[in-house]
């Protein structure tokens, strides 16, 4: 089984501890994980501003860049969705049969995290110990796009130590929404700050997600301060962090 890595744009630049995280976490299970140095962005930055045509590179960078693999494996559900979603449409748009064939070749093998273990490797329990009170916010396209239901908590339920504490709200937006928390900054702020006040109000000291983007926005607005005081998060992780920690090797 040969299985590469899409550390992802965002990932790479300003959070690359989720994607070691990620190779890590996938060695320990033995997995030998390619990280093919080619790849860049996978277009979503510029197919959600309306670029289309800017993103067909992007796309056909991927397309080869990712040949070859039987699994890519991303730690970021919106991606893995980018791909999956929305690769199809920008083929036909286009009316390139090129496209149209790495849309129907990649998307299939392209898996965000928690898929890859849960379906493909078929595990729960990857020996992790992390021994916080934490709380799961799950984002947007792994909720709606890909669907990715019970399987982040299953994993999250299995490490050793970890008291998994239920957000209110977990459905709701964080306000990121990529360009949305750019073109409309105080209705993301005040989205993000509902969601802080939720991840408080569980008097976990961790908040974790799957997606680094909504990551970031709620890592910001902690650091500033927005939301009610008192007892909540004090750090945002990956969820990739907190599954790669074990006993023999804690998160630093």
């Amino acid at each position: 089984m040969r299985v590469a890595l899409f550390a992802t744009c965002v990932n790479d630049a300003v959070r690359p501890s989720a994607a070691v995280a990620t190779v890590r976490l996938l060695e320990r299970l033995g997995v030998e994980v390619d990280f093919p140095s080619g790849q860049t962005c996978c277009g979503q930055p510029q197919y959600n501003t309306g670029y289309r045509r800017e993103t067909e590179p992007l796309m056909r960078r991927m397309g080869r860049v990712f040949a070859g693999y039987d699994h890519v494996v991303v730690p970021s559900g919106s991606c893995v969705a980018m791909v999956r979603d929305n690769y199809p449409r920008v083929a036909r748009r286009g009316g390139d049969p090129g496209l149209a064939r790495i849309a129907r070749t990649l998307a299939p093998r392209v898996l965000e995290l928690t898929e890859f273990l849960v379906d493909v490797l078929g595990v729960t329990d990857v020996g992790a110990w992390f021994p916080h009170t934490v709380t799961y916010h799950p984002s947007c396209h792994g909720l709606r796009t890909l669907r990715l239901g019970e399987r982040p908590r299953r994993l999250l339920e299995a490490v050793r130590g970890l008291e998994l504490a239920e957000l209110p709200g977990a459905e709701e937006c964080c306000g990121f929404g990529g360009t949305f928390a750019v073109k409309n900054p105080h209705v993301s702020v005040a989205m993000g700050t509902d969601k802080l006040r939720a991840a408080r109000s569980t008097g976990a000291r961790v908040l974790c997600g799957a997606d680094t983007s909504c990551l970031l926005h709620l890592d910001g607005l902690l650091r500033h301060g927005s939301g009610p005081p008192g007892a909540g998060p004090r750090r945002v992780l990956h969820l990739a962090e907190i599954l790669a920690s074990t006993e023999e090797e804690p998160l630093v």
